[in-house]
């Protein structure tokens, strides 16, 4: 058999992925991918039944549909605080993921730099890897995540072409302040390079944090390339419905890696989901609410049941510290990855091991997800509860 390329050899499949499958064949619960077990809003179930029998089901403009563009362009012109053109500025794509894969692809040639912060979400090394760029890794510092901006600043000495920023973080919930936005934002253009924003989490933001788009900083908008996805925001992940935003010059690029790696995104499902982007502020003040609850119930349940964890400023994320389990004689010599294996088989909640999102040695962290109904939640903390068990 020929061989295979060397660049397959250089990553792993998706742990988070990998996770849900062993969850699904024991039947646990998936706090593992970040889905939730509820329905979309019935506005967007309702013109998708109606896209069923009306359509369209052909092609839609390979960049994404125009009536799909011009609704994106009227939501987002309001986040990053100027006029987007629908036309030249937009390259809708299967998810969030390809619309991250489609700017680096267009950004990057083999041997650039980029930078990660570390944790990241675990596409961005593959990313990298892909698109032929050698990535640069930027701690971010717990509890709070914070960051060294003059490494930052060397990593642009260096010769990094872009930083990646994904804002608010997955897996740790950080929300970048406006002040750190700056001071990547002025580093980026001084060194004359990108800067890559994920912000996919944009509406769970809990108080008192606030979500900034590099964009819409003072001269950031030539430098930044947006992705975002309607994935999260509207709980429509299997919809596969991304987008990237950017200045023209790069757009007109991007729209030439996207037509050839996907040609574009499903049509009757962009027809449907413009009945979500037309929607009112208020939805997006309630999705906050509702997900500030989920959050609040969630983290005071780990409470009760003694699980050490950080308070996610954003995102749907928790990451818990297992490290007195590990310490336990029945675990000696399990990594992280092997105690979310046993926790799914023994304790029936699916976790993702931290150690998938950190260039560091770290292996005491697991990421859980509140995206679920009170009940499941509910569930979901009477099971993790036997973890007590362990320590008497």
């Amino acid at each position: 058999m020929p061989k295979l390329s060397e660049r397959v050899g250089t990553f792993t499949d998706s742990v988070i992925r990998r996770m849900t499958r062993i969850s699904d064949e024991y039947g646990a619960i998936n706090l593992s991918q970040g889905f939730p077990d509820f329905d979309p809003p019935q506005e967007i179930m309702d013109a998708l039944a109606e896209a069923a029998y009306k359509g369209p089901h052909q092609y839609s403009i390979t960049f994404g549909a125009e009536n799909f563009r011009q609704a994106l362009a009227r939501k987002q012109e309001k986040a990053i605080g100027r006029a987007i053109d629908p036309e030249t500025e937009i390259v809708v794509t299967c998810g969030g993921t390809e619309a991250m894969m489609c700017a680096m692809m267009t950004i990057c040639n083999p041997g650039d730099k980029v930078m990660v912060f570390s944790p990241f979400y675990e596409n961005y090394g593959a990313d990298a890897i892909l698109s032929g760029a050698d990535p640069i890794y930027i701690p971010l510092v717990p509890p709070a995540y914070t960051f060294d901006i003059s490494l930052v600043e060397e990593g642009f000495k260096a010769g990094a072409k872009a930083i990646i920023v994904c804002n608010p973080s997955n897996p740790c919930g950080k929300v970048f302040s406006r002040d750190e936005l700056t001071a990547i934002g002025e580093l980026a253009v001084k060194y004359d390079a990108f800067v890559v924003t994920d912000e996919v989490y944009e509406h769970m933001v809990y108080e008192p944090y606030h979500h900034t788009c590099m964009a819409s900083l003072p001269g950031m908008y030539e430098h930044t390339i947006t992705c975002n996805s309607l994935s999260k925001t509207y709980s429509i992940t299997g919809w596969r419905l991304g987008y990237l935003i950017g200045p023209e010059e790069v757009v007109e690029a991007a729209k030439k890696v996207h037509d050839f790696l996907t040609v574009g995104a499903a049509a009757p499902l962009q027809e449907a989901a413009v009945a979500g982007l037309n929607f009112p502020d208020s939805y997006y003040e309630d999705l906050k609410k509702i997900y500030t609850e989920k959050r609040d119930y969630f983290l005071a349940g780990l409470d009760r049941i003694g699980l050490a964890h950080n308070v996610p400023q954003g995102t749907y994320f928790v990451l818990i510290d297992i490290q007195k389990f590990l310490d336990l004689p029945r675990f000696a010599g399990y990594t992280d990855l092997e105690f979310c294996e046993w926790m799914i088989k023994n304790i029936g909640v699916a976790a993702v091991p931290g150690s998938s999102f950190f260039k560091e040695e770290v292996n005491h962290l697991i990421r859980l997800h509140f995206a679920r109904e009170k009940e499941t939640i509910d569930e979901a903390i009477s099971r993790l509860g036997k973890l007590q068990e362990l320590l008497s």
